[in-house]
């Protein structure tokens, strides 16, 4: 008999949510774990499993009673769960929005592993995680995925069932998960255009709307598939709140208007940042060592794979000072070149100083979601002075050149970047000297369907020696490494505008060992 949860299961169109159905038996009203599973924040031992129960997504708590429910959970060795190697029941609390963060160990290193939830004799879809290598175990390959902004609105996320296909070992989500607005309208080659889809709320203020955002984005079947497939390292960036925050600033200077009067205050932007942050812990596979705590999260990490890669998962967002010159697209103002300026904030700072000098690893990958480059991105020829993005760390030259000091004489530093909404690559230069490589993977859907080349990018280029590829479409990049050489492959797909789209290799980046720098394959 066909029921929800076999379409949930088998739907190959991105953004349809099943009809609903009146349940004749069980607890529930409709399948409870309509927004999926997912996986996250591997160790060598195990991982975070997660899932929330919502019978009615879209309706106030779920459709959840406000009460307590215990949910089980089984990890396997097998697909048909014959072998069974761990299990257990965790209560799905309504403080939380029922949502489920169990951390699972006792695991084997370097495998796969099969995971399920049980809540009133209802059974979730099958997930799927693999848990690292032993830690400085000799590894010699590892393949994984990176990805983000996905804006709702903007256009499907098949781009994550090609992803979902993929053989990884994890992926990296850099943030910009959910959009703060709605929009009525968005712009193609400068002309408007209806969104393919809409939020359901216009702006985001409280917690109740910020979970009715996730919920609306987890309904994706494709963002579902992705997420079950292959464990997630998740970031946040600005939309998770407002669109360009930092610290305890609410921040949209966007354009020539200056301050956006509707900016709110800080100690009424701490307000609204609690709850986004719980919202994003709510409906993010992570450690309970990142439950908000005061509206913060201690979302910094590191994971080792095996003795080939050292990952740094940076918070470009919390402790950042304010940006300078007014933010926006602008000539360098003496705010640039401040020395008291911050982007990760002294503690991150030092700790990312500490593990970078650790060693142990033949690469060292910096996971973070601004642009770490200093770029001029003027586009056209008559524009008479540099322009810097002022929200990237091209905004804090201090910061910049403290980090890129850190990776000179490494030899092996690779930066991950996203939030540009387009693909680029290129150098990361410091007083002429080439310290490491950066590469910009692209949204999911930010941006519509896109083209080869933005107007303007060849001079661009001319500009910007340092870079070596620009693309403007949508897609994800992987992460081809070995102990010889670092491949990043430019993934795009042909449209987002309909729920089915083509994916393509666009191009390959490639460092190799020792040489602090990209060539194109």
């Amino acid at each position: 008999m066909f029921n929800r949860r076999h379409f949930l299961a088998g739907a190959t169109l991105a953004g349809l949510a099943a009809p609903a159905i009146v349940r004749a038996q069980g607890p529930f009203r409709d399948f409870p774990f309509s927004l999926g599973v997912a996986a996250g924040d591997p160790a060598s031992d195990g991982f975070v499993i997660w899932t929330r129960l919502a019978p009615d997504p879209m309706e106030r708590h779920g459709g959840m009673p406000l009460a307590n429910v215990p949910v089980e959970w089984e990890v396997a060795s097998d697909t048909g769960f014959r072998d069974v190697v761990a299990k257990g029941t965790e209560l799905a609390r309504p403080e939380l929005a029922h949502s489920v963060h169990v951390e699972v160990a006792g695991l084997q290193p370097d495998r796969p592993y099969y995971y399920r939830f049980t809540a009133g004799g209802e059974r979730s879809l099958r997930g799927r995680a693999r848990t690292l290598p032993a830690s400085g175990a000799r590894v010699d390959a590892l393949k994984f995925g990176v990805a983000g902004c996905q804006h709702f609105e903007s256009g499907f996320y098949g781009a994550y069932r090609h992803l979902a296909r993929e053989d990884l070992a994890f992926v990296y989500h850099y943030g910009d998960f959910i959009y703060e607005y709605q929009q009525d309208y968005l712009y193609d080659s400068g002309l408007p255009i209806r969104p393919v889809r809409r939020y359901a709320q216009r702006a985001l203020v409280d917690l109740t709307d910020f979970r009715g955002a996730y919920t609306q984005t987890l309904l994706d079947i494709d963002q579902q598939a992705v997420r079950s497939t292959h464990a997630h390292l998740s970031s946040f960036d600005d939309h998770e709140i407002r669109n360009d925050w930092v610290s305890d600033v609410d921040n949209w200077k966007m354009g020539l208007s200056g301050n956006d009067p509707d900016a709110a205050p800080p100690e009424i932007f701490m307000l609204k940042k609690q709850a986004a942050m719980q919202a994003w812990y709510e409906h993010m596979p992570v450690r309970k060592a990142l439950l908000p705590r005061g509206g913060m999260v201690a979302a910094h990490r590191e994971f080792r794979y095996g003795d080939l890669v050292a990952m740094q998962l940076l918070d470009t967002r919390q402790y950042r000072s304010d940006q300078p010159c007014g933010d926006g697209f602008k000539p360098a103002c003496t705010e640039v070149f401040a020395k008291d300026a911050q982007v990760l904030g002294k503690a991150q700072e030092d700790w990312l100083a500490r593990n970078l000098a650790k060693g142990g690893a033949t690469w060292n990958a910096i996971a973070q979601q601004v642009t770490m480059m200093s770029l001029d991105r003027r586009r056209k020829p008559d524009e008479p002075a540099k322009i810097l993005n002022l929200d990237s760390w091209a905004g804090y030259e201090a910061p910049r050149e403290r980090i890129l000091s850190r990776f000179a004489g490494l030899d092996n530093c690779v930066v991950l970047t996203g939030d540009e909404h387009q693909n680029f690559c290129g150098d990361l230069v410091l007083k002429d000297k080439v310290v490491g490589a950066e590469f910009v993977a692209t949204s999911i859907s930010s941006g519509g369907d896109g083209s080869d080349r933005r107007a303007g990018t060849d001079d661009w280029l001319k500009l910007n020696p340092e870079l070596k590829f620009a693309n403007d479409q949508r897609g994800y990049v992987v992460c081809d490494v070995n102990r010889d050489a670092w491949q990043t492959h430019f993934m795009v797909v042909d449209k987002v505008t309909t729920p089915v789209n083509n994916l393509s290799k666009r191009a390959t980046g490639v460092v190799e060992r020792g040489v602090a720098g990209i060539k194109m394959a």
